[in-house]
């Protein structure tokens, strides 16, 4: 059986999984979701809302001032920032001149935004006038092929009275801009005038979307407009609760990652629905936004949601607007995902995406029957199949996990300026280019995915393939148990062992030796670990996800 032939019954989203979608340029969809409703709120921050109006009229002016210096059809723009109102003005104004966005993390380093500047060809950066980020970007103009630097001013997006605050109380927070025909304000850059025109079609590029990959420098996924707006559509499909433009999102997630720009800024913009962003994730502020704004959405990461269960406003703080979560980025440990619904009441699904598929793939339905510890059925319109683990030409054997294969019209183009890289990242089977996952997956009956573990994770223990994740779930459900990574480390005989690395629940304590024996107890003996180490913290990701990669460049 293929997930594709599905008897309608056993599909369990709110459309047929063969649904079609209309593939836009992202400037016409925003410009038709605001005709439908100028002044219907888009973004709230910190106590301010944006309409729908405002930042499409923003984004225009942004389009026209990049004109004015130059920016052509296929230049790329580059956004160095964080959760912030002209984040969206810059993204879709960019794309009006017809532009290539390309997003930066906003943790990165001068060396880090500096190659990607230069590898991605990058103009002009936008960034924000916080010390740490200004101050970094200022270097990579320096240092760098970049033409222009926008500074946008932090305190002219708050409230008047919080803008004023700042730029009275809070000097230090506020960096020196050193304007020039180089560094310019986000003030120069938004004119009044005509845009001259520019014919976006589906068929462009839109996105450079930097993915880190296991090894080596990153690489830019190319995505285009008709591949973006169609996942978003994908996503809006998924809604089975009625009128989608009356949803309010939980910002929280970064715009600059492809799970965030899909399943919150382009999926809001496509239904008329409104952000509740914050700009970077704080517990605290997080619940009071939902709380202050009726959140009805919140899509996160897991650690996320382990740290709203692990704040004490959590109890008091009214989450009844909530009608999903939508889980992430990383796989969710079963406890904690029982943990969240029993402490909140609030469903909570998982879901899966890649940034070469341009955020989405699957998800767990929103209402109705769905699988913990799955990643649920594929977003209409996908198709996936199973490749051999050892020989990608060949399917899996019938009933045997493979490597996940996505064919859809999400899926990227290809690597930026990486054309060698096609021949590994993509399959050609029976007539159809899949999208190589790099991730070990089982399909059940009724078509619903689960994620074994990442081919490149996997640990060989003698002749034996050990899968990091079985040992993690195991370990995690010690009541002591935290956080858990698994990773094989050099052994002399067997050439790999398998080693637990953890951090420990608050007022719960146990022993290195305890958790090891209490463990290998419960596994086979190839995935027995030579030892279980207790940290105070485990490395992860910009967006909050355990880091494999990173633990293993500092144990080894």
């Amino acid at each position: 059986m293929t997930v594709s032939s599905l008897a309608p019954a056993a599909y369990h989203h709110p459309v047929p999984l063969d649904t079609s979608f209309e593939p836009m340029s992202l400037p016409a969809m925003f410009e038709r979701t605001m005709r439908r409703n100028p002044q219907a709120p888009f973004l709230h921050f910190l106590g301010r809302t944006y309409s729908y109006a405002q930042i499409h009229k923003e984004a225009k002016a942004f389009a026209l001032g990049l004109q004015a210096i130059g920016i052509a059809k296929g230049d790329r723009v580059g956004l160095f920032l964080p959760n912030v109102p002209i984040y969206a003005a810059a993204y879709y104004g960019a794309m009006m001149a017809g532009a290539v966005v390309v997003n930066f993390s906003p943790l990165y380093s001068v060396e880090e935004l500096s190659w990607q500047v230069g590898d991605s060809g990058t103009r002009v950066l936008v960034t924000l006038d916080v010390p740490e980020l200004y101050k970094t970007a200022a270097k990579v103009l320096e240092g760098s092929a970049l033409e222009t630097l926008v500074v946008g001013s932090l305190a002219d997006q708050l409230p008047w009275y919080k803008g004023l605050a700042l730029q009275l109380l809070k000097r230090k927070q506020i960096a020196d801009v050193a304007h020039g025909p180089a560094i310019k304000s986000w003030v120069e850059m938004i004119p009044v005038g005509q845009l001259a025109p520019v014919e976006v079609t589906p068929a462009d590029l839109a996105l450079l979307q930097y993915t880190g990959g296991t090894t080596g420098r990153p690489k830019g996924a190319m995505l285009g407009h008709d591949q973006l707006s169609v996942n978003a559509q994908q996503v809006a499909a998924l809604n089975p609760f009625g009128n989608a433009s009356s949803e309010v999102f939980m910002g929280a997630l970064p715009f600059f990652h492809v799970f965030a720009n899909t399943a919150l800024l382009n999926h809001a913009m496509v239904t008329g629905a409104a952000i509740a962003m914050v700009p970077r994730f704080e517990t605290k502020q997080v619940l009071e936004t939902i709380q202050k704004y009726r959140c009805t959405g919140f899509p996160g990461v897991p650690t996320m949601f382990q740290a709203m269960l692990d704040h004490p406003d959590l109890a008091k703080t009214d989450l009844s607007s909530l009608k999903v979560c939508i889980s992430g980025g990383a796989p969710m440990p079963g406890p904690m995902h029982v943990r969240f619904e029993e402490a909140t009441g609030v469903r909570l699904v998982e879901g899966y995406g890649l940034t070469e598929s341009s955020g989405v793939v699957s998800a767990n339905p929103y209402e109705g029957t769905r699988k913990r510890g799955t990643i649920g059925q594929l977003v209409p319109g996908t198709e996936v199949i199973l490749l051999d683990k050892e020989d990608p030409t060949r399917l899996a054997p019938e009933g045997e996990p493979g490597e996940l294969a996505v064919h859809g019209p999400q899926v990227m183009r290809g690597y930026w300026q990486r054309p060698e890289s096609d021949a590994e990242t993509f399959a050609e089977i029976g007539g159809k280019r899949y999208l190589r996952t790099g991730d070990v997956a089982r399909i059940d009956a009724d078509g619903f995915l689960e994620i074994v573990d990442r081919i490149k994770d996997m640990i060989a223990v003698g002749g034996f393939k050990v899968f990091p994740s079985v040992v993690e779930d195991v370990i995690l459900e010690h009541p002591a148990v935290k956080e858990a990574l698994v990773i094989g480390v050099p052994e002399e005989y067997r050439g790999e062992v398998p080693r637990a690395y953890v951090t420990l629940n608050e007022g719960v304590s146990a022993t290195a030796e305890e958790l090891a024996d209490w463990l290998n107890a419960r596994i086979g003996k190839h995935e027995r670990v030579d030892q279980v180490v207790i940290r105070d913290s485990l490395p992860k990701t910009m967006i909050g996800k355990l880091d494999r990669k990173t633990l293993r460049a500092e144990v080894l």
